[in-house]
């Protein structure tokens, strides 16, 4: 999870963007926060995803089979 401050520092800019503008200093530090919240969310997204067993209504497993390799590569090739 990215730290609060760095979070207000995102949306600081970014407003500032919208109202004077910014620096090319802080342009380049906008699109690091950016590309860093990034990459801190899709791996907070697959951590979730990697919890997840989808079941129908009559208790089967039909988990797509791209989440279970996926699962299984997280785990070193161990399936729970």
């Amino acid at each position: 999870m990215l730290s609060k401050a760095k979070i207000a520092r995102i949306n600081e800019l970014s407003k500032r963007s919208k109202s004077t503008g910014l620096t090319k200093s802080e342009e380049k530090e906008q699109q690091a926060l950016r590309k860093e919240y990034i990459q801190t969310f899709r791996k907070s997204f697959k951590n979730q995803l990697h919890s997840v067993k989808v079941v129908d209504e009559e208790g089967n497993d039909v988990t797509p089979q791209a989440l279970k390799d996926s699962k299984q590569k997280k785990n070193g090739g161990f399936t729970h």
